[in-house]
């Protein structure tokens, strides 16, 4: 096996024995990232002069036996959405194209402790809204697996980096399945936590309520360790809670829901096979599998394209050209305003910040926007019910593989539906897994999503390892090497 293609654990393990430098490892990942970029477009910025002083005293300290655990000179991709001090932070936006920002971001400042290396920062679709990083200020990142094709939004850029093995995890942000979606379809693990039990202090704001930072890694076990590395209460979020994991069965005597109404219309005979051969593997295995019904699940789209345009444009009021950011000059403060959002956004962007603030407009507010936090609340008890019956929840992770780049710029409603299995978490706070698990007709990745309830991180990803073992995935992107 090569290098980059094993786990956290299996490369540390190699750092300790003294069979490998981290500043050998650093070296392969950047000459990965060097071949990759060119054709690809990962990366926004990389950072590898600082990156190679970092991997020398990595070094010094697996000489000494004196590592800072096993992320210590471990190469990890960060999402231009997510504060590094000293570094740009642009969330893909002319907006923020020359903001350096003046402090960490708390999982920054945790990875830090173990001397993580950060590659640099990901391309990302602007502000974290889309699916496709096709709304990226400064470019599209193509899929590895066929560059013909996008690698999901709206962490593309970080699902990317991982797929063609010029980092080896990186950090997303989830909001309506921009972790999960991407990894899907790139042939990665995706983790969304539960909501608070990861700071999102330091992570650019879209909609606050149902952001969440995790990782994209190759397996598992590494998504485990990025989240134990990243997570736990923080004072400077307000959303944050205390990390206290309930345990539900992760092995054969767990009970598992299909969601019927993510097996219906709109699913692609390729993601439903895949859900059916791990349902398959699962009752093998002798666990109870059975059809569940969350009838609320069909409107979550229109839940969430209310909730979320309405957090977003409250959120991205604060990018008036007045306190930092792009400032274009006008005759009044409001023609300066008017000027510096109608340059500085771009159009999805300002598609969801007119959708969010007439929801929240006098007059429409109850209609539209007190409507979908009713559903929303709804939906919520939906989801508590189902799991007084059943520990987990399957279902595709996206309606179909990864689809060609423009096929869906026309038509936002197409585009917003390949999140029609991702967004239900979010909207519930509730933990989400997607794991690898096949190819499509056209070879492309495809994921099995896993739910559960709040605050069994720990459980679901013991039971999505199980999945892992069992389903074997191990094909790998070639299509960017020319």
């Amino acid at each position: 096996m090569k290098i980059e293609n094993k786990s956290i654990r299996e490369i540390n393990s190699l750092f300790q024995k003294k069979e490998l430098k981290p500043s050998e490892f650093y070296h392969k990942i950047f000459d990965n990232t060097a071949q990759s970029e060119s054709v690809i477009h990962a990366h926004l910025k990389l950072f590898e002069e600082e990156n190679r002083n970092k991997a020398v005293q990595s070094d010094e300290r697996f000489a000494k036996d004196q590592s800072l655990g096993l992320l210590d000179g471990i190469p990890i991709a960060i999402k231009d959405n997510i504060n590094i001090k000293g570094y740009q932070t642009t969330c893909s936006s002319k907006m923020l194209s020359e903001y350096v920002s003046p402090y960490n971001a708390t999982v920054i400042n945790k990875l830090d402790q173990q001397q993580t290396i950060f590659t640099g920062k990901t391309n990302l679709d602007e502000f974290a809204m889309g699916s496709s990083t096709e709304n990226s200020a400064y470019g599209l990142t193509k899929n590895p697996w066929n560059t013909e094709c996008v690698p999901g939004g709206s962490s593309g850029g970080s699902a990317a980096s991982v797929a063609a093995r010029s980092s080896i995890a990186a950090l997303g942000s989830d909001t309506g399945g921009s972790i999960r979606q991407p990894a899907a379809f790139c042939g990665l693990v995706g983790y969304k936590p539960t909501y608070g039990t990861v700071s999102r202090f330091g992570l650019i704001a879209f909609a606050s309520s149902l952001d969440q930072i995790g990782p994209i890694t190759k397996y598992v076990d590494d998504a485990r360790i990025l989240y134990n590395s990243i997570k736990g209460y923080d004072s400077k979020d307000a959303t944050s809670i205390t990390d206290e994991q309930i345990k539900i069965p992760s092995d054969k005597t767990a009970k598992v829901g299909v969601i019927k109404e993510l097996m219906e219309e709109g699913i692609s005979d390729d993601a439903k096979k895949e859900v059916e051969k791990v349902i398959n593997i699962l009752k093998a295995q002798g666990v109870e599998v059975i059809e569940v019904s969350l009838p609320l699940i069909k409107l979550a789209i229109s839940i969430y394209y209310l909730i979320a345009p309405a957090e977003c444009s409250a959120n991205l009021a604060r990018f008036d050209g007045v306190r930092y950011g792009l400032r274009v000059e006008g005759k009044t403060s409001y023609e300066m305003m008017e000027k510096t959002r109608a340059e500085g956004f771009g159009s999805e962007v300002k598609r969801r910040i007119l959708l969010g603030t007439y929801a929240l407009s006098a007059g429409y507010f109850d209609a539209y926007y007190g409507k979908a936090l009713l559903a929303r609340k709804n939906m919520i008890d939906e989801f508590n019910k189902i799991f007084n019956q059943v520990d987990y929840l399957i279902s595709p992770t996206t309606p179909t593989a990864a689809f060609k780049a423009g096929e869906k710029t026309s038509n936002p409603l197409e585009m917003y539906m390949s999140d029609l299995c991702t967004i239900p978490a979010n909207l519930a706070g509730l933990p989400s897994i997607s794991v690898p698990t096949g190819l499509s007709k056209e070879k492309l990745p495809l994921g099995v999503q896993v739910m559960s309830k709040a605050l069994t991180d720990d459980s679901l990803l013991d039971f999505a390892e199980l999945i892992e073992k069992e389903v074997s995935f191990n094909d790998e992107p070639s299509d960017w090497i020319k």
